[in-house]
């Protein structure tokens, strides 16, 4: 399923539950409401991103354009917090105001929205190895939840009348949208601080590498993310000085392979040192240079 109609079918609920949502004076469907604008946000924002992600890389962008995605999955996670903060407000003035809720209409429209919120979750399951979709279905997944909420304080003010249920299962939505809220935040921040992958460790790489045979050292590491189906490495190995260029290339083969196959790292650059390698041996940050300049005066 693209994201199109998951974008357009969003907005149709949003707008039933906006409507339901006034016309019942229910704060729990107005949360799951202002939940749902931000899932307009996200599907819109990522059914751009994909779009821009396909685009070729250019003399300007010469990683392409993957980081888009990461970049609007960070602003749909700052939005959700946003939410979070005005349902907390509104439902303490309700707490302290309990307004009449009307039942019936809260559970039918709640109903409404997590048929659809299935349907389109269901649908962007498969593509959720992409982090700015993945972002996306959270978004979707949350409302989901939120909706069954919903259904539970309509359920519960239509058969006891207790209209305190409606702002403590809103305050509930809150926690759930912030904690989907958090975990965009952390990830995408991990990637534009070219972070290691979740689940990898730069030693492990290097013990990797270093075992290859005709590998003398392994320095100046680097492994980052580009997006989650992206992810880079550079580094130097120190080989025989005797050893031919040809020879060289083929062991630079080698690694290559064995970093796709056991880390499914795609982007590798690789120098290989044998009259001159640098010298000290270990696992460097960006801001180490090993490599002198002549001085000018």
């Amino acid at each position: 399923m693209t994201l199109k109609p998951a974008f357009l079918l969003t907005v149709l609920i949003l707008l039933v539950e906006v409507a339901a949502g006034l016309a019942a004076h229910s704060l729990a469907l107005l949360a799951d409401a202002g939940h749902l604008v931000t899932d307009v946000v996200a599907l819109g924002l990522a059914w751009f991103a994909v779009a821009q992600a396909r685009r070729p890389a250019d003399a300007r962008r010469t990683y392409g354009y993957h980081r888009v995605g990461i970049l609007t999955a960070m602003f749909n996670g700052a939005t959700l917090l946003v939410i979070v903060l005005a349902i907390g407000v509104e439902a303490a003035r309700r707490l302290a105001n309990p307004q009449p809720v009307q039942g019936g209409l809260v559970i039918a429209a709640a109903l409404a929205a997590i048929a659809v919120n299935a349907f389109i979750a269901l649908r962007l399951h498969a593509e959720q190895a992409n982090l700015n979709v993945r972002a996306a279905l959270l978004h979707v997944v949350g409302d989901l939840a939120a909706s069954l909420g919903v259904v539970l304080a309509g359920g519960i003010i239509l058969l006891t009348g207790w209209l305190y249920a409606d702002p403590l299962i809103s305050i509930g939505i809150a926690a759930l949208v912030a904690w989907s809220a958090i975990r965009i935040v952390v990830d995408t921040t991990n990637i534009l601080l070219e972070g290691m992958p979740k689940g990898l460790q730069l030693a492990t790489v290097h013990d990797a590498i270093a075992s290859v045979r005709g590998v003398q050292g392994v320095h100046d590491l680097h492994v980052w993310t580009i997006s989650p189906q992206q992810v880079a490495l550079s580094a130097h190995i120190v080989v025989a000085e005797e050893q031919s260029a040809a020879e060289g290339e083929h062991l630079v083969r080698e690694i290559e392979e064995r970093v796709c196959e056991r880390f499914d790292i795609v982007h590798t650059t690789i120098q290989v040192e044998a009259c001159h390698p640098c010298t000290d041996e270990g696992l460097h940050g960006v801001d180490y240079h090993n490599h002198p300049h002549r001085e000018t005066r």
